[in-house]
């Protein structure tokens, strides 16, 4: 089976335009879970999402703390080297292994980014990374739902410039293939690729959050590749969502307090009966269409789609092949 593909700038990457998300291999016991996550079931869907044609697979230091980069390097242990997909992971959230409910801090001090590289590479079982990642901005603080968060004790923050810097250096010695910034405004865009070039950008993009539509504009500027986290925003646009649905949520799932899903639930909710309506007009799913209106925006390489069992990657085809009128993606955007 196979995927539309597109070029990952000039990285010489050419990716399906669907990539698969490891944040919920990462499984319970840490401050951002989805709850308790079988193990096999994560491998299984690695294994069935090669099988579609996804060849690429996003995921991070500290997702479960190490948990899923681990989960993904059994993965790709389990498939012929000719069928394992390229592997981009991230730096930058570090966690206290004593407190692993509190927040993680950003921090990209050098020897910290040095230390995570290796670790990673340990953990996914690679020789080379093909995308590394720095996952938000340093700024001494934890991360929370604010972005911004608490003081992380005095850490030292680390000038952009310095941790572009150290990224490149990393690319040099052959550690990364490419390296990337998700979180990044344009601004600090700017500021990076005057040390080194920026092979790839990481913002979220949804119908439900369309805030990084600045930082695609400048990717397109600079030919930059550009691969978007959260299409299905955690979820809430497969379909599946209700109040009772919420309220259902295991207790650790970082969903059940989250605005989106609490807050602004109502108003998310009329979204996805724009979704359904579009999807009805296709014979395709609610969740299938909210993947094809991110994969429709012009700079867009691909998107990062989060699944927890194989079943869960039924629409993905479906979505990726999906071409909207100009009519209903304007119809999906409003209100």
């Amino acid at each position: 089976m196979t995927l539309p593909r597109r070029s990952l700038g000039s990285t010489g990457l050419s990716l399906s335009r669907i990539g698969l998300g490891g944040w919920s291999f990462g499984g319970d016991g840490w401050r951002f879970t989805w709850g308790a996550q079988d193990d096999a079931q994560s491998i299984a869907t690695v294994h069935r999402a090669v099988e579609l044609g996804v060849n690429w697979i996003d995921t991070a230091a500290v997702y479960g703390l190490g948990h899923s980069e681990e989960v993904i390097g059994k993965a790709l242990a389990g498939l012929p080297e000719a069928d394992r997909p390229y592997v981009f992971t991230k730096a930058g959230l570090v966690w206290d292994p004593e407190n692993p409910t509190l927040a993680p801090s950003r921090i990209m001090r050098p020897d910290s980014v040095r230390r995570e590289v290796e670790d990673s590479l340990r953990r996914l079982g690679v020789e080379t990374i093909d995308l590394y990642q720095v996952h938000w901005p340093d700024t001494g603080a934890s991360l929370d739902w604010d972005g911004e968060g608490t003081p992380a004790g005095g850490g030292r923050v680390t000038p952009l410039e310095e941790y572009w810097q150290v990224m490149a250096d990393l690319k040099a010695e052959g550690k990364v293939r490419a390296i990337g910034l998700s979180n990044h405004g344009p601004e600090q865009l700017e500021i990076a690729r005057r040390i080194a070039p920026v092979d790839a950008i990481q913002p979220p993009l949804s119908v439900l959050n369309r805030t990084a539509e600045p930082e695609i504009d400048w990717a397109a500027d600079h030919g930059t590749g550009v691969i978007v986290y959260s299409p299905q925003h955690s979820g809430l646009l497969t379909g599946s969502f209700t109040r009772e649905r919420v309220a259902s949520l295991a207790p650790s799932d970082w969903r059940r307090t989250h605005p989106d899903f609490t807050r602004d639930l109502d108003r998310n909710l009329d979204t996805v009966e724009r979704l359904r309506t579009v999807a009805e007009a296709h014979g395709t799913t609610v969740g299938a269409v909210a993947i094809a209106w991110v994969l429709a925006r012009p700079g867009v390489t691909g998107a990062i789609v989060g699944a927890r069992r194989p079943e869960q990657t039924a629409d993905w085809q479906r979505a990726a092949a999906l071409e909207l009128t100009a009519a209903e993606s304007s119809y999906i955007a409003a209100g």
